[in-house]
């Protein structure tokens, strides 16, 4: 017997083509091939427009395979084999101009080149009111920050790793996370002047500039209190859960630990250590896969291994270690820290 879910072959891929006025949308899936999408928003719109195709071809979790696995895994250099479970994957090819998604595993997701997870939050349904059951059960569900808003954090981390331009700065990544999570659904971030300041990223027009270079948002006035952003991610602007569980996690990560960060700590110190904050583990051990760390932060290994140096310097870390056999990244807290509620947070 041939199961319902066996036809669906769940890898979806969009090219942006140049064309007068514009790039287009060219999508071999749909019915209608092109799509001529704002050219300011071009790549936002080939992310959106693949979001669509997950959302339109839901399966159940057991009966979705590894799609790379099925075609050879000619999509990464060789490895293992496929392990883990099954992702959603996006991958960027051809510098930005072919935009793949697709069913991974997590073994051939880690080992594909410009590829990240894209988390369940950007692919939730918008719009959509919880049951009375569900929402009776959220209310009475237990609050644990170290956990949701932690998780939160690193899907939506993991989302603009592949989003955003490779050369964006840490203070750019850091803002565009704020605004990410604190974005209604138009688009539109209010960023109160206290907020910015806390950040020291208050009046820091270069790292807006990046972000408008990269057709991520427009141009802010950053004279005005609130700064107001319009944003072009148009992923961004359907993500469940709700603003209210997002904005948790959005003030989250100005303050993760533990522990904490001296109030002048530039922003790449800061993102790798928030990056760690959001893969801590109940467990005594925390590991991260070294490539995994870079290109969240949107560093070289070789850059990251200095950013964690300075960590262990400033006695945020106790210690690290680079597994070279496997790549994983170990780091110890100084005692008395811990990945548990409750735990101080970083300032």
């Amino acid at each position: 017997m041939r199961l319902a879910g066996a036809a669906v072959r769940r890898v979806w891929t969009v090219e942006l083509r140049p064309r007068p006025g514009g790039p287009a949308l060219v999508c071999v899936r749909c019915t209608n091939h092109t799509v001529s999408p704002v050219a300011a928003s071009a790549r936002s719109a080939a992310l959106a427009h693949l979001a669509c195709h997950a959302r339109a071809d839901a399966l159940p979790a057991h009966l979705r395979i590894c799609q790379c696995r099925s075609l050879g895994c000619l999509w990464h250099r060789r490895h293992r084999g496929c392990a883990g479970p099954v992702l959603l994957a996006l991958t960027r090819d051809d510098g930005g101009r072919v935009w793949r998604l697709a069913d991974t595993c997590a073994a051939c997701a880690a080992a594909t080149g410009n590829t990240s997870v894209v988390p369940c939050t950007v692919l939730g349904t918008p719009h959509s009111p919880a049951s009375p059951p569900a929402a009776a059960a959220a209310a009475h569900r237990v609050h644990r920050p170290a956990a949701e808003e932690g998780m939160r954090v690193r899907e939506m981390l993991t989302y603009l790793a592949t989003a955003l331009p490779r050369c964006t700065s840490p203070a750019g990544r850091l803002l565009a996370l704020q605004c990410a999570l604190r974005a209604d659904t138009r688009g539109l971030v209010r960023l109160p002047a206290g907020l910015l300041r806390g950040m020291r990223l208050r009046g820091r027009a270069e790292a807006w500039e990046e972000l408008a270079h990269g057709r991520w948002l427009l141009p802010p006035d950053l004279r005005a209190a609130p700064v107001t952003v319009q944003l072009l991610d148009a992923a961004v602007r359907d993500q469940a859960p709700g603003r209210t569980a997002r904005r948790r996690a959005a003030h989250w990560a100005l303050r993760p630990g533990p522990p904490a960060l001296p109030g002048a700590t530039p922003p790449a110190v800061r993102l790798v250590a928030l990056v760690l904050a959001a893969h801590l583990s109940p467990r005594a051990a925390h590991t991260i896969e070294m490539d995994v760390l870079a290109r969240l932060c949107g560093h070289s290994p070789h850059q990251t291994a200095e950013l964690l140096d300075r960590l262990v310097a400033s006695h945020v870390l106790t210690s690290w270690h680079h597994r070279l056999d496997t790549d994983e990244v170990t780091w110890a807290l100084p005692h008395g820290h811990s990945a548990r509620t409750g735990s101080p947070r970083l300032s």
